[in-house]
């Protein structure tokens, strides 16, 4: 292992551990996002100090330096100064090296990189906990440029504070320091410069730091706009011509730039201020230095250390503002980015929750009651019980409530009260992921992975082998497809499989649940997307796919569910009919009615 290898594995920037949903603190998120990293940290800023007090070291010995010039004998300046002379040349030749070395190898290797990852590492695990209404009020875009903005932005603020803010602080103690023990009367124009400079940064970082919130928040808007444009490129084409697209971004843009501009404004305040700091601090010591020479009350070591410090401030100053002012925008976007993802989870595991043991497949469903927010109630004491193995067709207009019941067996919502029941065991008792696992899903918005083919086929079932791949994709149609691919199995599909026809990523979402084979399954407008020479062949896979399996099937299209076992007509949250088809053809209620009016096999509204 080398040098570099040895410095990367300092810390490990991607832990087994979650670190749980980011606290709504920014001192707190901070102090969360170091959890692992004080050590490396810790020995980065004991390097700073030296390398401060190191330099401060040598502009002291340049002071000595020319007041030796000026007072020595030639003939005996080394008998007299040589061992000064060899310590400061160990410092610069061999402590100055090593300690360089060392810091930027904590720097680079350990921290910089690694420290960045892990809050995105972090960030991203904590938002993948998040609820199914979380990411429905979020766009997509918005979130990943967050999460890189928020990951950035606090790395780099923890960095600077323990690296370039603590050396400056250092640094400029001791010259100041330094000039007060070599004349306390040149540490006069220092100490008026550090005063204004102080007075300057409180009266505008504030103000800075809320400007760079706004900037940050709007910087997120405006990816999210832009990434969701790029999503849904054929819908912009089909629906809106490019002038009302080119408005609409315009507009975004805009107000980018509103929030853009204002804190462009501060930093020239300060940058223009700065500067004018700066020609005061050089006048007044260069003026005071000459005073004090021609009055004799000086000597020119002195003289040349304060001068040497002022040309270093007026050179650091312009650096340690811009620091300053990206410490502030960086804490801004910090602080917009945990504001945007410190919810708190809305759907937790139970702190004692065991694994669903799934024996049969019973569901059972006790008075329900569900609503969304700022809505009435869809469910209220709803009742529904399925046997263990039944195939249940569910049926209804549009907000029946039937993909609502759905969601809420898959936990992707939590009822206000009653409960739903696998096998005696409630499922907000049971952890979530073994509640999915044990659930195959097929809905009717397929989106796959931007990955290959191969990758989705197996995502339920990793573990599955080639041959079980292969013989879900004959079932479903598509195994003469993919092989006509240049890739085969291992071509990517593109963005939410962009790549493909709505029927082809279809067949992969039925070939991906008949590789996972959970005991329960769920098909939500499954073969919608399917020409029916097609559909009517995956029917058969499919009801060889629901042998020994408890099966809940929606379908506008009743002719897909009218051979399952029982059917229920949901009509506003409520269960207003249930039996076979035949049976409820004969009960010549709303199933009936729907049935004789449907024209092409589908509901009308």
């Amino acid at each position: 292992m080398n040098l570099f290898s040895l410095f990367e594995r300092f810390t490990n920037p991607l832990p087994e551990q979650a670190a749980g949903t980011p606290p709504d603190n920014l001192v707190a998120f901070a102090r969360q996002t170091i959890r692992g990293f004080e050590k490396p940290l810790l020995a980065l800023g004991a390097l700073t100090i030296f390398l401060a007090i190191l330099e401060v070291t040598l502009f002291n010995f340049l002071g000595d330096l020319v007041d030796w010039l000026g007072t020595r004998s030639r003939d005996t300046f080394l008998q007299d100064e040589g061992g000064t002379l060899i310590g400061i040349s160990l410092l610069v030749l061999v402590a100055l090296p090593i300690a360089v070395l060392l810091h930027s190898m904590l720097f680079h290797q350990t921290l910089f990189i690694n420290h960045g990852i892990s809050v995105t590492w972090s960030l991203h695990r904590s938002l993948l906990e998040q609820s199914w209404s979380f990411f429905q009020n979020e766009f997509a875009g918005r979130l990943a440029t967050r999460v890189a903005q928020t990951s950035e932005a606090i790395r780099e603020s923890v960095l600077k504070l323990m690296d370039v803010l603590l050396y400056v602080c250092v640094y400029l103690t001791g010259m100041a320091a330094l000039v007060f023990s070599a004349d306390w009367r040149l540490s006069l124009p220092l100490l008026g410069w550090f005063v204004l400079y102080t007075l300057l940064l409180k009266r505008q970082l504030p103000e800075l730091s809320r400007r760079a919130k706004d900037q940050a928040e709007a910087h997120s808007g405006l990816m999210g706009h832009l990434v969701d444009s790029y999503t849904n490129f054929t819908t912009l084409r089909l629906f809106s011509d490019s002038a009302r697209e080119t408005k609409d971004t315009r507009a975004v843009m805009q107000r980018f730039l509103d929030a853009v501009y204002p804190l462009m404004r501060h930093i020239t305040r300060l940058n223009v201020g700065l500067w004018w700091l700066n020609a005061l601090l050089i006048f007044s010591t260069g003026a005071l230095s000459i005073y004090l020479w021609m009055n004799e009350s000086i000597g020119t070591g002195a003289i040349a250390i304060a001068v040497a410090l002022t040309l270093r401030i007026k050179s650091m100053s312009q650096f340690i503002m811009w620091e300053v002012s990206n410490l502030a925008r960086n804490l801004g976007t910090v602080q917009d980015g945990i504001r945007a993802m410190s919810r708190p989870l809305e759907i937790l595991d139970d702190s004692n929750a065991q694994a669903l043991e799934l024996n049969a497949g019973q569901i059972e469903i006790e008075q329900l009651r569900f609503a969304y927010p700022e809505q009435p109630p869809l469910f209220d004491g709803l009742d529904l019980q399925i046997r263990a193995g039944e195939k249940v067709g569910i049926i209804g207009r549009s907000g029946a409530g039937k993909s609502t019941l759905i969601h809420l067996l898959l936990r992707l919502h939590d009822p206000e009260s009653g409960c739903i029941r696998i096998d005696e065991q409630r499922i907000d008792q049971v952890t979530q992921a073994s509640l999915r696992r044990n659930i195959g899903v097929v809905t009717q918005d397929t989106s796959l992975l931007h990955r290959s083919i191969r990758d989705n086929l197996l995502y339920g079932r990793p573990d599955a082998d080639e041959s079980k791949m292969r013989e879900a994709a004959r079932m479903t149609r598509i195994d003469e497809f993919i092989e006509s691919l240049p890739d085969g199995y291992d071509t990517l599909v593109g963005e939410r499989g962009v790549k493909l026809s709505g029927g082809q990523r279809q067949r992969i979402a039925i070939a991906r649940v008949l590789i996972k084979d959970a005991p329960i399954l769920i098909l939500d407008e499954a073969t919608s997307a399917l020409d029916s020479e097609v559909e009517t062949d995956i029917q058969r896979n499919l009801d060889q796919l629901m042998q020994g399996k408890t099966v809940v099937a929606i379908a506008h299209r009743l002719s897909t569910i009218a051979a399952m076992d029982r059917l229920i007509v949901m009509d506003a949250g409520r269960i207003i009919e249930q039996g076979t088809h035949q049976q409820l053809l004969e009960q010549g209620g709303l199933y009936a009615k729907l049935w004789s009016h449907q024209s092409g096999g589908f509901l009308p509204d």
